[in-house]
């Protein structure tokens, strides 16, 4: 079996994944694998922006408490704080990758405002903020995979991790280690070790868990799935964000309504026009996401209607398509004149704002991996994510995370342990590829029906109880065949799945993102929820 080794190997190409490749390259040579191509990621269809506090009337502290409030205070204070401190730096490198932000005819920032928000302090490129910074990174990225020496970066394009290597599964004696991880090459089939003291993951979140996401394919929560099975703790998986404005339109796949076209004037409606955001909160379509989505889908029961939508024609036509271009386009596409017409919506899975438990610099629960971006749990969150926190906390937490690694980076202790080769045992190639699409298709739409955005302790134990025995069934499924990428990511998503039902199950109150009818008011005592890793 072939092993590739290096100082630092990061899995996941998003935003949070370049940025710590590109620090981390500073130090020494990076492996940096994606299951896709580099820029098949959720960081690359984000439309809104980046939160950073640049306008000299707005404060860190202000920013730290609408991210307080949206996050329903189970975020914690210390860390929204360093990372609302930290933005502008992570702002400064997106500029030095060669990220063109907006400007006023003035030359100063045209900061833009989203829901939740008291200021303006989103950083864009029009509305495809994401593709543009991972367009800027990626160049940076692939002119360092062509510098020779050391301190370099190997880009692996549809490599899939399969498994974590833990030192106590190879039989080594001391601290349970991180080690780097077993990878399955996509094209040639070819399973091979990454070996290396320091493993970064940065793999994005779990939405397509749900039957409707916004969310791209690659989002099936391997991350997670891979820390839990090595044993780490995961924090606050129940808190999935559902985006209040996706699309819809049979034709429009995952195709969302930036949180900005709110912050620009678009107010929600029903069928007739009316007005409805202002009963469930003084703040109308400007209140944060949880409450928003709550609302639409709250109407959409009421009303008995598919749908309801966005009213933005007051602003005409040619702000619409300067401010808005991309979006202008794509409703276009379909027979939709912002200018002129209602755009219909619907809520879809959008964030996970729980994960990996870990600290701002990447530290997670065991030595020698780290996590950052939507992997991760840091605390900056809470219950609810403040809109455009994300991009944010990503480039923070990659520069944060470098900065720990690089200077003082762990080490194997002598000679590079030894890594056994992959073991495929009796197994065979699979023959009954439809029972991996079944399965697939059972979790996400149990998923959605059981533990969507209003839950009930008995949906939850319908849930439980099939996902258990969908885990045992895909387990069998695994040992039996010849490993697959349709393979692991069913494996991966039926963990998150449990994950997310069983954080669930323990959060005996409404906050934020979890609403359940059982326990509909908020608890006094604010914690978060803690799960310990798998034990096998």
């Amino acid at each position: 079996m072939k092993i590739v080794d290096c100082d630092y190997f990061v899995v996941g190409s998003g935003m949070a994944g370049l940025m710590s490749a590109l620090h981390l390259a500073s130090y020494g040579k990076v492996v940096l694998a994606t299951k896709e191509r580099l820029q098949d990621c959720n960081s690359n269809f984000a439309q809104g922006g980046i939160c950073c506090v640049m306008d000299p009337a707005d404060t860190f502290d202000k920013h730290a408490r609408d991210t307080m409030i949206a996050g329903a205070w189970l975020g914690k204070s210390s860390v929204v704080h360093e990372i609302c401190e930290h933005a502008p730096e992570g702002i400064q490198d997106l500029i030095d990758c060669g990220v063109k932000f907006a400007r006023k005819e003035d030359g100063t920032w045209d900061l833009a405002r989203e829901g939740g928000h008291s200021a303006r302090r989103i950083f864009h490129a029009g509305d495809i903020t994401g593709e543009k910074c991972e367009a800027a990174m990626i160049r940076k990225v692939k002119a360092l995979a062509k510098k020779r020496g050391r301190r370099t970066i190997d880009i692996r394009e549809y490599a899939i991790v399969i498994d974590l290597i833990m030192s106590r599964r190879i039989g080594l004696r001391g601290e349970n280690r991180c080690m780097g991880a077993y990878v399955l090459d996509k094209e040639s089939g070819e399973i091979y070790a990454v070996r290396s003291p320091n493993t970064i993951l940065a793999t994005g979140g779990c939405g397509k868990v749900y039957l409707y996401t916004c969310n791209p394919d690659t989002a099936t929560g391997d991350g997670i799935a891979l820390a839990w099975r090595a044993g780490a703790k995961i924090e606050n998986m129940e808190f999935i964000q559902f985006h209040p404005t996706c699309l819809y339109h049979p034709q429009a796949k995952r195709f969302l309504i930036s949180e900005a076209v709110r912050g620009e004037g678009a107010v929600l409606v029903n069928k007739n026009g009316r007005e409805f955001m202002k009963k469930y909160d003084p703040r109308g379509s400007l209140a944060p996401r949880d409450i928003v989505a709550r609302s639409i889908d709250s109407e959409m029961k009421r009303t008995g209607d598919d749908c309801m939508f966005l009213d933005i024609r007051k602003k005409g036509a040619k702000y619409l398509k300067g401010r808005f271009p991309n979006i202008y386009a794509k409703c276009l596409s379909f027979g939709i004149d912002m200018a002129k017409d209602l755009i219909p919506i619907v809520p879809a899975a959008h964030y996970t704002c729980g994960g990996i438990q870990a600290t701002t610099d990447g530290e997670t629960s065991i030595r020698g991996l780290s996590a950052v971006g939507e992997c991760a749990c840091t605390g900056l969150h809470g219950a609810n994510r403040l809109a455009s926190n994300s991009l944010m906390e990503a480039l923070v937490c990659a520069r944060l995370t470098a900065a720990r690694l690089g200077p003082h980076p762990d080490r194997f202790k002598g000679e590079p342990p030894a890594i056994p080769a992959w073991k495929t045992g009796s197994a065979v190639p699979p023959d009954e590829a439809v029972l991996v699409s079944h399965m697939w298709d059972e979790i996400r739409r149990l998923m959605w029906d059981y533990v969507g955005i209003v839950r009930t302790n008995k949906r939850l134990a319908r849930a439980a109880h099939r996902i258990k025995t969908l885990r045992k069934e895909i387990r069998d499924y695994y040992f039996r065949y010849l490993v697959t990428p349709d393979t692991l990511e069913l494996r991966n998503l039926a963990v998150c799945a449990e994950l997310i039902v069983r954080s669930a199950q323990k959060r005996h109150e409404s906050r934020g993102l979890h609403y359940t009818l059982d326990y509909p008011r908020l608890s006094k005592r604010v914690r978060p929820t803690v799960l310990d890793g798998f034990r096998g």
